[in-house]
């Protein structure tokens, strides 16, 4: 929360905790009723998909939050060399309290304002005049209140809130502005964050603050009372709004180089989550001299970072057709509970996506990182292999295979040490290997003959040797392994757990 938290800190309907949907009840029955009992000519379409409207936000946010977290697990492109704290997911849980206050004052205003029902689908000149509003006035006034935002009393009681999140994410706003559409974070780079937050102030060249949800009512109230508003409009301002804020949001780079180099004023027009005070336009930042030098470079950079390659990979994998929203790539407040929670009525509701999320599972097949930790100079990550329980045993060969063969041991390797308690992932990648042409060492006699009986009228024995030495670099370990073989192994040699882990040694 805010260092000295001023008034309107909570939602009003904190109370009703996961009730507080029945906030929209009213509304919503309200223009079903209108729209079956009325006339045909006098049925208003426009406000019978203001539900739509708001349950495409809700489904837009969380297509963000799962690409976010995806990212930034594997990551490719990274801005924060930070891992999310649990202490930012609890605070930030509350992520949908702005769409419900946001859909409430619109359902409201279309009750007050006649000119705001029976909206036409498509009109040109109120889309026109909405670009027109929103780059003027609107990112205009936003620049300045952020500004603003920044004096020592705003930012003490709202605006450090922000601030206590490092690693942002899409959903990253404060529960404080209820008066707010967007909610804004900086994305910190570097250490004088540290400083910044001890004494409560704020860098410039770092930051960006959320804007009063009254500059974004301008271009909609404008063309309200104009005459010029569609659903077109509407719709399309909207899902602007929440594209480039989450965007913005997220700790990795979307936007590759080419656009601004073909059209080189585009950066004037478009910002990424490396720019300063302004709203999605840039421009202001230039115009009044806020815009530090160093967000090029910082942009840049991010842009060059590979994927990160783990010290240790934890391999999970599916139960039930409900457990892909248990992930930390779906939602948060499902994964932080048991899993026992998936019989509640709303898992009910959910069965086309969840039937859509086994199709996909299906058809792509690939394991992808869900979470990423490190310690110190240690990376471990969480991988989740595509598969539900009755189907983990072979997918768990077949990814351990992809992942050695593919990834780990060196192009040059020509022989592999393989110890330890001999299992059937064991003997697959035994035969693996040698079908590939390296040639697998074994210590023991009585493992060697098992291998070699195991490979049956294959020939491919020439590439199993039987060995007394330890001189080979590349080890394939698992159960079994004793600590007198482990002393055996130079320092400068690598070891692969061949069950849920790789490590070198």
């Amino acid at each position: 929360m805010a260092s000295k938290p001023g008034i309107l800190t909570d939602w009003p309907w904190k109370p009703l905790g996961n009730f507080k949907y029945i906030v929209l009840a009213p509304w919503v029955i309200h223009s079903i009723y209108s729209y079956t009992v009325e006339d045909e000519k006098r049925r208003d379409l426009s406000t019978l998909l203001l539900f739509p409207l708001i349950l495409w936000r809700f489904l837009h946010n969380q297509i963000w939050i799962s690409l976010s977290r995806f990212r930034t697990a594997k990551g490719s492109n990274r801005i924060v060399e930070k891992s999310i704290e649990f202490e930012q997911v609890d605070r930030e849980t509350n992520c949908d309290d702005q769409i419900l206050f946001n859909g409430s004052l619109i359902y409201v205003f279309c009750k007050i304002f006649p000119g705001a029902t029976h909206m036409p689908i498509w009109r040109l000149d109120g889309v026109i005049l909405t670009i027109l509003l929103h780059a003027g006035p609107v990112e205009f006034l936003y620049y300045w209140l952020h500004r603003a935002l920044h004096h020592h009393y705003l930012y003490s009681r709202y605006h450090s809130h922000h601030h206590s999140s490092i690693v942002t994410e899409p959903i990253t706003f404060s529960p404080a502005d209820i008066l707010s559409l967007k909610s804004e974070i900086s994305t910190l780079a570097n250490k004088r964050f540290l400083s910044l937050r001890l004494y409560g102030s704020c860098d410039p060249s770092i930051c960006r603050a959320h804007s009063i949800s009254l500059l974004f009512s301008i271009p909609l109230s404008t063309t309200v009372f104009t005459g010029t508003v569609s659903m077109g409009s509407i719709f399309g301002y909207i899902t602007y709004i929440d594209f480039m804020n989450n965007m913005g949001h997220c700790n990795f780079e979307l936007i590759p180089e080419w656009p601004f180099s073909i059209f080189p004023p585009l950066k004037f027009l478009m910002y990424t989550p490396s720019t300063n005070y302004s709203l999605f336009m840039p421009l202001y930042d230039f115009m009044y001299g806020s815009m530090d030098k160093s967000s090029e470079t910082l942009y840049e950079d991010s842009l060059k970072k590979k994927e990160e390659f783990p010290d240790l990979v934890y391999l999970t994998h599916l139960t039930t057709p409900e457990s892909i929203y248990h992930l930390r790539l779906g939602f948060a407040s499902m994964a932080a509970q048991p899993q026992s929670s998936s019989s509640k009525w709303y898992i009910w509701l959910m069965l086309p996506v969840t039937l859509c999320s086994m199709m996909l599972t299906w058809i792509c097949g690939t394991s992808f990182v869900v979470e990423r930790n490190r310690f110190s100079d240690f990376k471990l990550q969480t991988w989740a292999i595509p598969k539900y329980r009755f189907q983990v045993r072979e997918a768990s060969i077949s990814l351990f295979l992809n992942l050695v063969l593919l990834n780990v041991i060196p192009k040059e390797t020509t022989q592999v040490v393989l110890r330890g308690t001999l299992t059937k992932v064991a003997y697959v990648i035994a035969l693996t290997l040698c079908q590939q042409g390296m040639q697998v060492v074994t210590l023991p006699n009585d493992e060697h003959e098992k291998l070699k009986k195991s490979f049956g009228k294959i020939q491919y024995e020439s590439n199993l040797i039987l060995s007394r030495s330890y001189s080979q670099k590349i080890w394939l370990v698992g159960d079994g392994l004793t600590k007198g073989e482990q002393m055996k192994a130079k320092k400068e040699q690598y070891s692969f757990h061949s069950h849920n882990s790789h490590r070198r040694k």
